[in-house]
Order: C-alpha cells, then sequence, then structure tokens
C-alpha cells in the first residue's frame, strides 16, 4: 500500500474546493441563508441534524449560532436532534433509529421553521425522514451531501451537494460551506 501524502491529499482538497467554488453554489447557499435569517427574524427556531461526523457537524453549527461565530451578538435559536442522547436512545429503542429525528421535529413543529440536514450520501434514513417531517410541516429543509444529493435532493429547498462521493472529502468541504453560511447569517442578522 503506498503511503498518504499531505501533499497529495491537501491538492486533493483544493481541487474539490475549486470545483464547489461556482456561481450556483454561490447562489444556493444564498438563498439558504436568506431562508435562515427569515425564519430567525419570525422568532422561530433552526434545527439541525446528521449522524457520526455529520452529527458532529450539526452540532458545531448550532455552537457557532447560538455561542458566536465571527461577532459579539445574541444567541440565534438553534438545536441540535443529535445531540440529545436521552431522545436518541429512547426513540430509538421504543421505535425506530430511521425516525428519531422525524419524531423530533414532529415536537418542534410550532417552535422551528428551518430543517438543516448533513449527509454526505444525501440517503441516510433518519435525515430523509426528517426532511419529510420538515416538509409536512411547512418547513424550509437545507441540505449538505455529496454528488447528486440522494434522496435528500428531493426535499430540499436548498441543496447544497458537495460534487465528491468520498465521505471525508464531502466532509471538509461542508466544513467550509457551514462556516460561510454561519458567518453570512451573523452578517445579515446583526449587520457588519
Amino acid at each position: 500500500m503506498e503511503r498518504l501524502q499531505l501533499t497529495s491529499w491537501l491538492e486533493d482538497a483544493r481541487s474539490l474546493l475549486a470545483i464547489t467554488d461556482d456561481q450556483n453554489m454561490a447562489d444556493t447557499m444564498e438563498r439558504a441563508v436568506d431562508a435562515v435569517c427569515t425564519v430567525v427574524r419570525s422568532g422561530k427556531l433552526i434545527l439541525v441534524c446528521g449522524n457520526g461526523g455529520s452529527a458532529a457537524d450539526a452540532q458545531h453549527i448550532v455552537g457557532e449560532l447560538v455561542g458566536r461565530f465571527l461577532k459579539e451578538r445574541e444567541a440565534i435559536p438553534a438545536v441540535c436532534l443529535s445531540s440529545n442522547p436521552a431522545v436518541l436512545t429512547s426513540w430509538s429503542n421504543d421505535y425506530s433509529f430511521d425516525t428519531v429525528f422525524a419524531r423530533q421535529i414532529e415536537a418542534y413543529r410550532q417552535m422551528a421553521g428551518v430543517v438543516i440536514g448533513l449527509s454526505t450520501s444525501g440517503n441516510s434514513k433518519n435525515v430523509v425522514a426528517a426532511f419529510s417531517a420538515a416538509k409536512a410541516n411547512g418547513m424550509t429543509t437545507i441540505g449538505l451531501t455529496g454528488r447528486g444529493g440522494g434522496k435528500m435532493a428531493e426535499l430540499c429547498d436548498h441543496l447544497l451537494a458537495v460534487d465528491s462521493s468520498s465521505t471525508p472529502a464531502i466532509q471538509q468541504i461542508h466544513l467550509c460551506l457551514y462556516h460561510f453560511m454561519c458567518a453570512r447569517i451573523e452578517q445579515e442578522l446583526i449587520g457588519s
């Protein structure tokens, strides 16, 4: 097996960043930011979900919004649906892990207005079910996925699909995308 080289790893990341930097992605991102800001201004919550590394990304997004990202400001109301072990384990044990996020969307339906879901394949059953529940409850859906968007694509109001099928590569670009999203949300909500 050939030993991995940092320079080639970083070059692969640079190449993927270069193809992600297009006008369609920029336009979709601006519409997604506008949707989130509209929800926050109306006094509603942002819900975020994902599995595994994407669950950690979901927590990261919520941490940046509730805490702060680049600016001192009031908290932005956001909840990570993959952060409550009692809900995750009780619902999954008694019913199904496939519906664990959809159940929480049902619980928050009166308070929430947008769901951000992360799935590198776009096919995570519980994220797809969450988007179905969000759409049924009139919420906006923003998906961060890999190439093509998978099953989430048809349920996304705003699809940010990274043109790759490599999970680590997609997650690296997702980090860049959601950091930019957090910066733009702050900028729009509190000004520059």
